[in-house]
């Protein structure tokens, strides 16, 4: 067993514990919880303080240059970005650096383990106790582009995917510098007259890689499908990688989600003709892999190699928990979240106290799950909250046509559903095998799930789902499974390659209510073409009326007042309770991606309005505010997308034909006032 740890001064949870006994809350779970539930907005400015939404924020137009552009009224400042250095000691990588492979050399990746990672996604920061000064922020590094990073990588994909792996065979130092760059950053930040920074050397800095060990925690722990042959125990794993979005837990940690896990081995058809081992076979049946991975690590590391490991990418694809305020806890799988491609963790407060947890799963035509703890949230003690997310209930979403919906409990032996006679002999197959669990009990398959966050004030959950151009109809044999490719009431448009936002309400506003209602929030599109449909009316929203283009803001009636969005991906809440929303979408659809509010109640309710663009190539992520919401931190995300080192599409942020990197962004309006 863990000892205690002691408090650290910047722990987000004695900022909340110093805030809640400054208030006359009734003891009671409604007043407790309520406050609990909203825990990032305490103390912060509410709506009646701020001007009306429509004097709030100026929209901007679609833009394509290679620059930030924001709403009037606002600025922005580059935190940090790819190769900067986290320590004093360290030069860091610049732009300059990586237009040459000099850098590539066999210390690349120990260099690389002190330095921010490459295309940095979710965001989490932690406030500090002791100051308003000061924080913690946690961020992912979800996977590396090989003709942003190298020099001399051919820009045609299919070249590159053909000379892979003989060109990391010739510099197989690239291999264990890409395991570097991956996983997460963890930085101390100060504010001073100049906005927050970098603190470099700080107590909390360090980074976590593709190859920092780990605990496997929950069911699936020590089980037969997670025991290789480097951990025949199948208790410990080396690192994390492919992580996408995020979220926090109410005794302030991290969660970051491995998604896109299958990216990263190969051999899978291989091991499949020859192995006998059916049983790991029918694990791997609803998450199939490749036979050449992406990134060619297999050609130098036989842990990412199935014929040598299959059992190995059973062992990622979980939520992990990362504390950031002790730089010398080791980061654990919670396995009891169940195995998926992850999109989020975010977390709110149940009614009686227990933690529910929000994700989705971001490949077409799969689910959106919530975990919801059988422990309650003990506010006076962090350490009983540390392995409060190994024990409690997963379950996964059926949307019913007439706008009801039920949450489908994924329980070993439940109903007679998931059991041995069912290929599910144990709790911690049913985690592993999460998705065929989740076919069995008759989840509806969603456009792509990505964030999924409830909104802090009223507790309603909101669903991006970014697009799915596969929506064509029929039935198909469509990722280990057959499947009806067609259009439903939660999805209802044919080939949705805008996206849309779904607004889910908990019954009795409790998260850990069984069953909800939902509505269609967005469908995203262009209103500004007047050829589009751009509907006012709920009961317009139906498989059988809808066309690829048709728009919906939430019932909002002006179309000229509203800005065009295409492919939601990340969400936050500003402490007004306004809906933030980032893009990750084709630039050819509208143009490059942006960062918009919307609000999601009162006579302003789908007025949405776009406040930044990104540049050019780049994806939108993160979405997180400081309590008080002067500060909005935004990754940017592989700018210069399209082109390479050798022939950038954009020099963001250095500018002066440097190869573009990736960095975060803080927006905050000029004359300081929360945004």
């Amino acid at each position: 067993m863990e000892e205690p740890r002691k408090k650290h001064p910047h722990y987000f949870g004695v900022l909340l514990e110093e805030r809640l006994s400054r208030r006359d809350f009734v003891a009671s779970s409604g007043a407790a919880v309520a406050v609990i539930g909203s825990l990032p907005t305490i103390g912060a400015v509410t709506t009646n303080t701020r001007k009306s939404f429509a004097r709030a924020f100026k929209a901007i137009q679609p833009s394509r240059d290679d620059a930030i552009r924001l709403s009037p009224d606002l600025h922005h400042k580059i935190l940090i970005g790819y190769g900067d250095p986290l320590f004093a000691n360290d030069a860091g990588l610049s732009a300059k650096d990586i237009r040459s492979l000099e850098w590539l050399d066999a210390n690349a990746a120990a260099r690389q383990e002190r330095r921010f990672g490459t295309n940095n996604d979710a965001i989490a920061f932690f406030a500090s106790s002791t100051s308003k000064l000061l924080g913690v922020l946690c961020v992912n590094h979800e996977y590396t582009d090989a003709e942003l990073s190298l020099a001399g990588v051919p820009i045609n994909t299919s070249e590159w995917a053909q000379n892979r792996n003989a060109w990391v065979k010739a510099h197989p130092q690239v291999v264990p510098w890409m395991q570097a760059a991956h996983g997460v950053s963890v930085l101390n930040l100060q504010r001073s007259l100049r906005g927050w920074s970098v603190v470099k050397d700080g107590a909390s800095t360090r980074r976590i890689t593709a190859n920092s060990p780990m605990k496997i925690m929950g069911p699936a722990r020590g089980n037969s499908l997670l025991r290789t042959q480097a951990d025949p125990t199948g208790t410990t794993v080396l690192g994390t990688f492919a992580n996408c979005a995020g979220g926090k837990t109410p005794w302030g940690t991290y969660l970051t989600a491995e998604e896109n896990i299958q990216d990263y081995f190969g051999g899978a058809r291989s091991w499949e003709k020859v192995s006998t081992d059916e049983a790991t076979k029918l694990a791997h049946q609803r998450w199939p892999l490749r036979e050449r991975s992406a990134y060619g690590w297999e050609v130098i590391d036989p842990r990412f190699d199935m014929r040598s490991e299959p059992k190995e990418p059973l062992r990622h694809g979980w939520i992990v928990e990362i504390d950031p305020q002790d730089p010398l806890s080791q980061p654990k799988k919670r396995t009891a979240l169940g195995r998926f491609c992850h999109e989020g963790a975010n977390t709110i407060l149940t009614k009686d106290g227990r933690v529910a947890v929000y994700m989705g799963d971001d490949t077409k035509f799969e689910y959106i799950y919530k975990f919801v703890t059988s422990g309650s949230f003990n506010l006076k003690n962090r350490a009983a909250n540390y392995d409060l997310l190994d024990e409690g209930i997963l379950y996964v979403a059926r949307f019913n046509p007439d706008g009801s919906g039920i949450w489908l409990p994924l329980v070993h032996n439940e109903n007679g559903l998931l059991s041995s006679h069912n290929g599910f002999p144990s709790q911690a197959e049913v985690v592993i095998k999460c998705r065929a669990a989740a076919d069995l009990l008759g989840a509806t398959p969603m456009d792509r799930p990505e964030d999924i966050e409830p909104n802090p004030l009223d507790g309603r959950v909101y669903i991006a789902l970014t697009k799915n151009g596969g929506r064509i109809g029929g039935r198909e044999e469509f990722s280990g499974r057959a499947i009806d490719l067609g259009p439903n009431h939660a999805n209802p448009r044919v080939r949705n390659d805008f996206g849309h936002i779904v607004e889910l309400i908990e019954n009795g506003d409790d998260h850990s209510s069984m069953s909800f209602s939902w509505n269609v929030f967005l469908l995203a599109g262009d209103p500004r073409n007047e050829a589009v449909r751009f509907l006012t009316r709920a009961e317009d929203i139906a498989p059988s009326r809808l066309t690829r283009e048709d728009t919906y803001y939430a019932g909002y009636k002006y179309r000229s007042q509203v800005s065009p969005i295409a492919c939601p991906d990340n969400l936050g809440f500003d402490p007004s309770g306004r809906l933030w929303i980032v893009t990750d979408a084709d630039n050819e659809l509208i143009g490059n991606n942006g960062c918009y509010i919307v609000p999601t109640s009162g006579p302003d309710r789908g007025l949405l309005k776009q406040v930044m663009s990104a540049p050019i190539g780049a994806e939108v992520c993160g979405c997180e505010f400081t309590p008080d919401g002067t500060a909005l931190f935004l990754s940017i995300q592989h700018p210069g997308r399209g082109g390479s080192i050798d022939a950038p599409v954009s020099n963001w942020p250095d500018g002066n034909g440097l190869p573009a990197r990736s960095a975060i962004i803080v927006v905050s309006r000029v004359d300081g006032s929360p945004l």
